[in-house]
């Protein structure tokens, strides 16, 4: 599960890179308070290709932030590497290409967001009357259009949310890495927010972020990484666990075609589930040549969230 895998878009580019994201063999190990050594991340490699929209997933405490910490080169790691397009993630270069926004983002107190994204404009080298266009256009975008000079220190947790994301836009970057990117947002916030990253989906941007919402990770994700005690233990690509997920039920009037089929002794009604398509397509069959009445057939989504709760659990 931990060898380096390369998805069907990390197919080389026309200039010469493979992938946005390549973590190898990554290490990430800190000094605990008793002075023991704590191994946040062990030996975890992953790809996440061009334009790829993909969610990393964890309990509290799996090695998420410290793995995204190494990927902005904020965290040395004790071993392996993390490439961004192809580059060290530390280097200018590659740095230059990527937005991120952090779990908690800190501002200055006594700045408002016009001139929160002012200064971290002028860090990446914008300047005058694009920098100040390219700001405002994008605290209109995340709703604070009329907060632009309301100081940082009076806003809501959700409103300085707000303020990060917009932070993260600027310069219209290659690459989206947001950690617990809906933390503080309200309903209204988090689908404004699916909104702007599946508009930069659309426009070829890769995101790759950790969240505990699973529902939109379900909504925006193209795969799935799930990471645990600083392993990667699972990997899937949503359209294909969302359908692996999918049971079906068939309800007809009479007795038990299936094994596994329970009828109701009142009603006279039995219900028959299956894991696949064919399966119920096979059932429907028998339940009329065998001249009962089908009385209802029901899709049944299966749960992100459980499937998510028993990776996590397999792999303890």
């Amino acid at each position: 599960m931990n060898g380096l895998r390369l998805p069907s878009n990390c197919a080389d580019t026309d200039d010469g890179m493979k992938c946005a994201i390549e973590v190898n063999n990554l290490c990430v190990s800190y000094r605990g308070k008793d002075g023991r050594s704590i191994q946040a991340v062990q030996n975890l490699s992953f790809s996440v290709g061009q334009g790829e929209v993909v969610g990393f997933l964890g309990p509290n405490g799996a090695g998420k932030s410290s793995t995204l910490k190494s990927m902005m080169g904020f965290v040395q790691p004790k071993s392996g590497e993390c490439l961004v397009f192809g580059e060290p993630s530390w280097s200018e270069s590659s740095r230059s290409r990527i937005g991120y926004l952090p779990e908690v983002a800190m501002y200055y107190p006594h700045l408002n967001p016009l001139e929160t994204l002012t200064l971290y404009g002028e860090l990446q080298g914008l300047r005058g009357q694009r920098l100040y266009t390219q700001a405002m256009d994008l605290l209109n975008l995340v709703g604070l259009g009329k907060s632009t000079r309301t100081l940082n220190r009076q806003l809501s947790k959700g409103m300085l949310q707000r303020v990060g994301i917009a932070q993260s836009l600027l310069g219209s970057p290659d690459l989206l890495v947001l950690d617990e990117v809906t933390s503080g947002l309200d309903p209204i916030g988090r689908q404004e927010l699916r909104e702007i990253m599946l508009d930069m989906r659309r426009h070829g941007t890769t995101i790759f972020f950790s969240s505990h919402e699973l529902a939109e990770v379900e909504m925006l994700c193209d795969r799935i990484l799930i990471i645990d005690q600083g392993k990667l233990v699972d990997e899937k690509h949503v359209g294909n666990l969302k359908s692996n997920l999918r049971k079906f039920s068939l309800c007809y009037l009479g007795a038990p075609q299936s094994e596994g089929a329970l009828t109701n002794s009142t009603t006279g009604i039995t219900t028959a589930r299956f894991d696949s398509k064919p399966e119920l397509i096979e059932a429907i069959a028998q339940v009329q040549s065998a001249g009962l009445e089908v009385l209802d057939v029901v899709t049944e989504e299966g749960s992100l969230e459980q499937y998510f709760i028993e990776a996590i659990q397999e792999a303890a």
